[in-house]
């Protein structure tokens, strides 16, 4: 069978499952096509030919070179298709964004027959995706008196692939299609359990919320033809969670509009709101895709007369609905006069949604567009020595004198690009920066490399400190999706100059190291900017902001990143921590403390939390910054004492030094480069000559939130309260109750110690308790399993060199084999230990699961609904979470234990304490 014959039968196999045939990305079966395209008599001609011009992928795609040179031989008249004449073939062309295709339009732009040359122009004009090469070829052409490329360079100065766009319209009817009520996680758009399928943007889309919420959306555009879908989190924030480009795409194929008639299951314009608004993380993915994410605030606190709030019986905040937006109400947004309205009733000021950036992102199709459109006319501009004209809105720069800078507004300022020289600029500017540090991990990584190719982009930015690709969303169970993805994301990715977990060459040993743990040791300067592909990509040092898939690849791709700089709430501590605490219960009590501070209001919600952790160095500090991302902030920010950051990056350096004795380092030597940063940045702060990074004494801060650790006198647990009679209170991670609210009497099904929420710490304290309990018990019994996964492969080497592993190796009933990993997943235990392999484990969601029903106390950072465990028919299934200690009890007894029992089983060992910096971390002046 050839490989027509065997694309043929996979589209056949995809009918069954009511799909169309898969885009085509390979050039060998391009090619195959092209040949039975040019056979006029052929039978499958006229399929072939619909195949070429709808349903292969553009960019990078060796399929997309094949097309470039096809419809350029076809242009030149060497080829001739009755179907595609030349001005069809420059039309197909144009819709190929980059790569291949510029540089056939650059042959014949810049060639010699004006009948090819000037056509081919006009297309490149509309054209952004440009790099370094075909800017150089423009540029020599321009400079040897190429008229073809004075115009070409002329238009792009004027911007003109963005002025001659259709403006956005006025106005936008929308009708309202309530997704879920409370915070809608991107688990319920784009389910991790589905992970595997993300790449196939059609099947992947078959997941979004469930088959009958599909049909109602189907069913609402044929009852308003003329208005997009709106989904909305009723009472709730749209988008939390992972930070999933595939959960915009899936929003997208839903309601969305297509980009490309050419291009098969790529929609943009996805229109999405929240009572609360959109997570800053999925708000920057629907950026991505040219949509609208609007803040509703269609539900407000209930007052008295004397406009204090008013709490039901259980002390929570009563709501009253201030406007509906029932499913199927017709609205109409007014992007002129930035508002929504029902009929002529104006509801809502929607400013933010339409900021004169944002309107740009809408009008281009995306925000990509802008970002290498701005690059374009500054060079075209450069190149011909004129001043570019002013088309695009203007960095918004705020600068306040007299008023000093917070930690993230002295990064923003440090790495900024394109401002105005010598201004100081604070929260609320926005602000392109280049960014240090970059991560993909694997179970978007696919995305990421479909987005790097879409960019036509081949190599990562020489910006880019050092990049990481990741294997530890799909490190438990070695299937055979996992076999025919990782592989594949692995070669891309290190042939595009990332450090990847597994060698494609197969040379050294498959690292599933959780990323987070891994893009935290080889961050070496707190002044960093780091993008990752996961909203937990928020390091101890510098600042890390998780992001879409795409965004990463625009990172990988440029070295840079465009945001408004964040405003920030201050944390700092007070008061001792009591010795059977553990810090992962201070992480706990400042959301419950923050929340009651604050009547309830979020004011970490999409701010930079500036924790002045002061002494506790990156390892452990992550569990705060970890945390943050359900705190709903869009990142956070570490201020340490110097001690404590040399201490750090030491760690840093040493866990580095292993990856290169692994010999994952590569060509141009990123790994040693990083090892020679941590060194300048240790000698600095050693000299005094630049001191750690610390805000300065008259920053402003949007809050402040001051931490007693003295009133934290019991483990905290974040508790999804599956039963509550709100359903928009179940599923937040805001609902922190202490042990003591359990009774001694909460069964627990499953314990999980593991994902990137714990450090070597932990795995030291889970052996700790199972020594005292062997000494006081003679033996250790579980009445319930308990799943530990070390964070990481260095974690593993340390407890075996302290003694630690082998008593853990004792108690467990079952230990990973990189040998022989798993081919499926687990979904059944046993009242044992496991000692997983690392990485992420359950708290994925997309391979290990508890039992359906199960109430699972995790260490992890997941309680949404099905992600760890599903619901049965008996019961809810249910995901709490809590410190290691009280998880490992939990397990032992297999129940929450009372206050009496955890004292008990901690006393003598030794948990991960704080003690809070006896001295302001500020900077006096500039």
């Amino acid at each position: 069978m050839n490989i027509y014959q065997d694309y043929i039968q996979e589209i056949e196999e995809r009918k069954n499952q009511g799909l169309h045939p898969k885009p085509i990305d390979g050039a060998d079966l391009l090619s195959a096509i092209i040949e039975q395209i040019k056979d006029t008599a052929n039978e499958y001609r006229a399929d072939s030919l619909k195949f070429f011009i709808y349903n292969t992928l553009p960019g990078t795609t060796s399929a997309a070179g094949v097309k470039a040179k096809f419809l350029k031989e076809i242009i030149l008249g060497e080829s001739v298709v009755e179907e595609i004449t030349p001005t069809y073939a420059f039309e197909l062309l144009s819709h190929m964004k980059g790569g291949p295709s510029i540089g056939v339009l650059l042959d014949l732009a810049l060639g010699n027959d004006e009948a090819t040359a000037k056509p081919a122009a006009e297309v490149l004009k509309t054209q952004v995706y440009l790099y370094d090469a075909d800017t150089a070829r423009l540029k020599a052409s321009f400079e040897s008196g190429n008229v073809i490329a004075k115009d070409i360079l002329e238009s792009y100065a004027k911007a003109e692939f963005f002025t001659k766009l259709p403006e956005v319209a006025e106005e936008i009817k929308v009708v309202t299609f309530i997704a879920g009520e409370g915070d809608i996680s991107t688990d319920l758009l784009s389910p991790g359990n589905q992970a595997h399928s993300r790449s196939d943007r059609e099947l992947h889309g078959k997941c979004m919320i469930t088959p009958e919420a599909q049909d109602e959306i189907k069913m609402l555009q044929a009852q308003h033809p003329d208005a997009s879908v709106m989904l909305i989190a009723e009472k709730g924030t749209m988008g939390v969670g992972s930070s999933r480009m595939s959960g915009v795409n899936n929003v997208a194929l839903w309601t969305g509009k297509q980009a490309s008639p050419y291009v098969p299951f790529v929609n943009i314009a996805p229109i999405v709101a929240g009572t609360n608004g959109i997570s800053p993380i999925f708000l920057t993915t629907v950026d991505v895709t040219g949509g609208i994410g609007i803040d509703l605030q269609n539900w407000v606190k209930k007052v008295d007369e004397n406009g204090n709030p008013v709490r039901n019986e259980n002390g929570d905040i009563v709501l009253e609905e201030k406007y509906s937006v029932a499913t199927g109400t017709v609205l109409t947004i007014n992007t002129k006069e930035k508002k929504l309205y029902n009929g002529d009733v104006e509801l809502k000021d929607i400013s933010k949604s339409f900021t004169p950036q944002k309107l740009e992102f809408i009008k281009a199709g995306g925000s990509y567009a802008i970002v290498f459109g701005k690059k374009i006319q500054t060079f075209a501009a450069k190149t011909l020595g004129i001043t570019a004209p002013t088309v695009f809105a203007p960095s918004k720069e705020i600068s306040i004198e007299g008023q000093g800078l917070t930690a993230v507004e002295k990064i923003f300022n440090r790495n900024a690009v394109g401002v105005t020289e010598g201004k100081l600029l604070h929260a609320g500017s926005d602000v392109r920066v280049e960014v240090n540090i970059v991560g993909s991990q694997d179970t978007t990584g696919l995305m990421t490399s479909q987005e790097l190719e879409s960019m036509a982009a081949t190599v990562i930015s020489p910006i880019v400190d050092g990049a990481y690709q990741s294997g530890c969303h799909t490190a438990s169970v070695w299937d055979k999706k996992a076999q025919a993805n990782i592989p594949k994301l692995m070669k891309f990715m290190n042939d595009f100059g990332v450090i990847t977990a597994r060698d494609p060459k197969g040379e050294y040993h498959a690292m599933t190291d959780v990323i987070h743990k891994v893009l935290n040791d080889i961050t070496v300067d707190e002044w960093a900017i780091i993008i990752g592909g996961d909203s937990h990509t928020r390091m101890s040092k510098g600042v890390a902001f998780g992001a879409d898939s795409g965004t990463v690849a625009l990172a990988l791709a440029t070295g840079e990143a465009s945001m408004p700089i964040p405003e920030s709430v201050k944390v700092t501590f007070k008061g001792d921590m009591k010795e059977h605490m553990d810090f992962r219960d201070v992480v706990h009590a400042t959301q419950a403390q923050m929340l009651k501070q604050f009547d309830g209001e979020n004011v970490f919600q999409g701010r930079i939390i500036e924790v002045h952790i002061g002494t506790l160095p990156a390892d452990q500090a992550f569990t705060f910054t970890d945390w943050t991302a359900e705190m709903k902030a869009k990142a956070s920010i570490c201020i340490s004492e110097d001690d404590t950051l040399i201490e750090s990056l030491e760690i840093a350096k040493s866990r580095i030094q292993i990856m290169i004795n692994k010999g994952m380092d590569n060509h141009n030597h990123v790994l040693q480069g990083l090892i020679n940063k941590a060194n300048k940045r240790i000698e600095e702060i050693r000299t005094g000559d630049k001191p750690a990074l610390t805000p300065d004494a008259n920053a402003k801060y949007y809050a402040e939130v001051v931490v007693d650790l003295d009133i934290i006198v019991e483990p905290m647990i974040a508790d999804p309260d599956v039963n509550n009679d709100d359903v928009s209170k179940r599923y937040t991670h805001d609902t922190i109750r202490d042990l003591t609210f359990y009774g001694g009497e909460k069964k627990v099904d499953l314990g999980f110690v593991g994902s990137c929420m714990v450090h070597k710490g932990d795995l030291k304290i889970v052996s700790q308790m199972l020594r005292n309990l062997e000494q006081k018990n003679g033996k250790v019994e579980f009445n319930a399993p308990l799943v530990v996964a070390a964070p990481t492969y260095n974690i593993i080497d340390e407890l075996k060199a302290e003694g630690d592993w082998e008593l853990l190796e004792k108690y467990s009933g079952f230990e990973f084999n990189d040998n022989a990993p798993k081919g499926e997943a687990r979904t059944q235990y046993e009242n044992m230990m496991y000692l997983e392999r690392p990485g992420c484990n359950l708290c994925m969601g997309n391979q290990e699961k508890a039992e359906k029903g199960d109430t699972v106390l995790a260490t992890s950072t997941r309680l949404f609904q099905g992600r760890v465990v599903e619901d049965s028919e008996r019961k809810k299934g249910e995901s709490l979470l809590a410190s290691t200690p009280v998880v490992v009890l939990s397990a032992i007894i297999g129940r929450i234990p009372n206050i009496d029992e955890y004292k008990a089983a901690v006393e003598g060992i030794d948990l991960t304490t704080f003690v809070p910096s006896i001295k302001e971390l500020v900077t006096v002046g500039h």
